[in-house]
């Protein structure tokens, strides 16, 4: 090792230095990790614990020893190392406190080597961006007063080879956007790209926290897709997984000889439902860790959002624990007082740092204010996922039409919550795997009714207040189960319902883009009003959706059961005509073309319509 010019007493200035032990630091990868440079790279890795470290790699054959590091303030140790080019692979050699070793990756990486394999590669992601428009209509945006709807993608599974092969960034970024942008998504939803060495983990137990997974190419290609579809208008979320990690030896577990990045107390470490291992949240360190992994993604990548995954995970003690597996906080309660501070300052530090950006949680407890304010004790998340809509409306879809009656309350009794946070409707990947089936292979009746059931439900999910989110597949109504082990099974579209119920995803998509009425209140009460909501015995449901006073209203009509419905009469706020602009039954959807088509007029305060079997209707009203 030589002194090179970057050589400093410590690599984090003083008040970074201070940030990150607060917990408090949104951009160590600044400081920590390795720095490229004309003849060699500056190193530096917090391990505290570490009574040496040694950078390994192709320059000098991997031997320890050759390119010590040197300890500095706050346990980061730093150096700069001559001979190490792009492209280089790299580990760092650690002696903990105890005399073992260990070789680990580095935490802040920029790449990977493709799994197996498991070296750093030395690396400064760079690309010429071509999205310069987006970002600053995005930072003078208000995202949520804009339509939001998600199409959530494993980018394993999602298009392949002709030989069944992955698909790079760069190959998927053209075919991904086009598809997007003509199904009527504002936004694609990425299950983690971040690298992963399980590939059947789907992404979710990360070992780079800022390494976008090498499976489907360099960091470039990465920022050539998300650029490409920037350039067609969709936004780009990524999930984020600040909740757990794998134990594989080269990643983070037992990072430096101690329990570093995970709790040190043995009945803290383990998630048990994922085997894996726990943050430890009350050390400042890693929660400056995170906030910048979050940080980094929306910097160098242009992300538009981050959806953090399994917060209740985070946020409660207990979760998935019995009695002697955790302890309580400071009071005696069962919430994880830092992971909470964790969530807060993430929300606030991203939507400050980075304006128009939105964040949204899973969680799936009744957690008071997730969507919240943090000034008035909130989480701060822009969107939460519904996860009772969710269970409630695939229980209904599922219960035979003839049953229905009885399960009426599951569509309705959402209404009654929907305005305690702001909520994303989500249909995710969780619903069409472990035997839990597709939606289309969900839906009860023959091979015609399972169709026009999934029509009915999209129509359902694409007109209720709230953000949407489908998970891929379900829009061709895909029979078989997902499997990140192979494509979508594109040949659906080619049977006799699967363009069809794109075709009907498409019109909900124009509908809700172009009609204000469907987005502009999604999160206030003024945005709806039932206009049928006791029909329990015809399953009938009907409803109102406003926007701003001179926009014109819309007013959905479902019908649950086969059969048509004549004559039905359904109250209205305005005595012109209503129009009907879209039915689920019509035959280019798939359906028997049944249902009222044209203008309504009005009478009595009603429109008497004829509903199709298991199909929507959607109305605009014309006024006077």
């Amino acid at each position: 090792m030589h002194e090179g010019p970057s050589d400093v007493v410590s690599p984090l200035p003083a008040n970074d230095l201070r940030r990150f032990r607060e917990g408090r630091h949104f951009g160590l990868y600044e400081w920590l990790g390795c720095h490229l440079d004309e003849d060699g790279a500056r190193f530096a890795v917090w391990a505290p614990g570490a009574r040496s470290v040694s950078v390994i790699g192709e320059w000098n054959l991997w031997r320890p020893g050759v390119d010590p590091l040197r300890r500095s303030a706050g346990g980061i140790w730093h150096g700069w190392v001559e001979g190490v080019a792009s492209g280089t692979q790299y580990k760092y050699r650690l002696e903990g406190a105890g005399g073992g070793t260990g070789d680990k990756t580095d935490p802040f990486a920029t790449w990977a080597q493709e799994a197996p394999e498991t070296a750093s590669v030395a690396w400064t992601p760079a690309h010429d961006w071509g999205d310069r428009e987006w970002l600053e209509a995005r930072a003078a945006s208000s995202p949520l007063a804009a339509p939001v709807a998600v199409y959530e993608v494993h980018l394993g599974s999602w298009r392949r080879g002709d030989g069944g092969e992955l698909l790079s960034y760069c190959e998927l970024a053209s075919r991904l956007t086009e598809y997007v942008a003509a199904a009527g998504f504002t936004h694609v939803e990425l299950l983690p790209v971040m690298e992963h060495p399980f590939y059947a983990s789907w992404g979710y137990q990360v070992t780079g926290f800022f390494a976008p997974s090498s499976r489907w190419g360099t960091p470039e290609d990465f920022m050539f897709l998300v650029d490409t579809l920037h350039g067609a208008g969709i936004g780009v979320i990524l999930d984020w997984v600040p909740s757990h990690f794998p134990d594989d030896g080269h990643g983070l577990s037992y990072f430096d000889g101690t329990h570093l990045f995970e709790p040190p107390d043995p009945r803290e470490q383990r998630q048990p439902d994922w085997g894996t291992l726990r943050f430890d949240y009350a050390r400042p360190e890693v929660r400056s860790f995170l906030l910048s992994s979050a940080a980094w993604w929306i910097d160098r990548y242009h992300a538009d959002g981050i959806r953090v995954d399994a917060v209740a995970s985070m946020i409660y003690l207990d979760y998935s624990r019995v009695d002697g597996e955790w302890r309580p906080n400071r009071y005696g309660g069962r919430e994880n007082l830092e992971a909470v501070e964790l969530l807060r300052d993430l929300n606030e530090g991203l939507h400050e740092r980075f304006p128009g950006v939105l964040t949204l949680a899973e969680e799936s407890t009744a957690w008071p204010g997730v969507t919240g304010p943090v000034p008035q004790g909130g989480l701060g998340f822009d969107l939460k996922w519904d996860m009772g809509w969710m269970h409630d409306t695939l229980e209904y879809f599922q219960v035979d039409p003839f049953f229905r009656p009885g399960s009426h309350d599951k569509l309705t009794f959402r209404m009654m919550y929907a305005g305690s946070e702001r909520f994303c409707l989500a249909l995710s990947h969780d619903e069409v795997v472990h035997g839990k089936r597709s939606l289309l292979a969900k839906m009860p009746g023959d091979a015609w009714q399972r169709a026009a059931n999934l029509r009915l439900l999209l129509a359902y999910q694409w007109t209720l207040p709230g953000a949407k989110l489908l998970f891929m597949g379900g829009e061709i109504g895909q029979e078989r189960e997902w499997s990140h082990d192979r494509e979508l099974d594109w040949g659906a579209l080619d049977g006799p319902w699967g363009g069809g119920i794109l075709a009907w995803l498409r019109l909900l998509g124009a509908l809700y883009r172009d009609l204000p009425a469907l987005h502009r209140r999604d999160y206030s009460a003024e945005g709806f009003r039932w206009a049928v909501v006791d029909d329990r015995q015809q399953s009938v449901f009907a409803y109102l959706r406003f926007g701003a006073d001179d926009d014109p209203p819309v007013l959905v009509v479902l019908n649950a059961t086969p059969v048509v419905r004549e004559g039905y009469e359904v109250p209205v706020p305005e005595d012109g005509p209503w129009e009907v602009i879209a039915n689920s039954d019509a035959e280019e959807h798939g359906g028997s073309g049944a249902g009222t088509a044209g203008e309504v007029g009005v009478e009595e305060g009603r429109v008497r319509l004829t509903l199709p079997p298991l199909g929507a209707l959607v109305l605009v009203g014309r006024g006077a």
